[in-house]
């Protein structure tokens, strides 16, 4: 095998030398000083002026639903929250809790109840401000999210009363947005069959 020659002569860092060693702790000692005067700001919990208080970021703790009064008639068994989504809906900095609430039941399919959850400064439990679904619906809510100051849900239900409960034939993408005092309603697909 033959092995080319190079032109070169030999390179000067292919010895190490203390020299060598100085000037690279010297190098990276004026990276990390370099580095501690280029950091950004600290961040503050004071909204600037202009910001959309919708997407600012909330500094209180969002509503819990353990010890809430969920208006809800179980008979003797508790009420289960299901699915919980929590975020600021009505801008005021403050984020809600939305819940998806139920009677435990030992079989069967029993209808949910969708809350909207407040809890004001000093109080112990959050209170229920809003109800979306009712349990006399007979609804499912399958997914829930909090998204751009709305709640989206998806809703399964029935076409007629006869259909069964372990069976709802409905399928509805729903979303509530806080507009002059009330939750809004509005549905983007109510497909039979699926």
């Amino acid at each position: 095998m033959l092995q080319q020659q190079s032109v070169v002569p030999e390179l000067a860092h292919d010895h190490t030398r203390p020299i060598h060693w100085v000037a690279t702790a010297t190098a990276v000692a004026g990276v990390v000083a370099l580095t501690s005067l280029l950091q950004p700001h600290p961040a503050t919990a004071a909204q600037s002026p202009g910001t959309d208080p919708v997407s600012a970021p909330t500094s209180a703790p969002p509503p819990a639903t353990t010890g809430v009064a969920f208006p809800l008639d179980c008979g003797p068994v508790t009420a289960v929250v299901q699915r919980r989504a929590s975020g600021d809906l009505d801008g005021d900095g403050r984020p809600e809790t939305v819940a998806t609430v139920h009677c435990d039941a030992g079989m069967g399919t029993p209808p949910d109840a969708l809350y909207v959850l407040v809890q004001a400064a000093g109080d112990q439990h959050a209170r229920v401000v809003a109800t979306l679904v009712e349990p006399k619906e007979r609804s499912t809510v399958s997914s829930l999210t909090i998204t751009d100051a709305a709640i989206h849900a998806t809703v399964l239900g029935y076409s007629s009363p006869e259909i069964p409960s372990c069976c709802p034939d409905v399928t509805e993408s729903v979303k509530w947005q806080w507009k002059n005092g009330a939750f809004i309603r509005s549905t983007s697909a109510g497909a039979p069959g699926n």
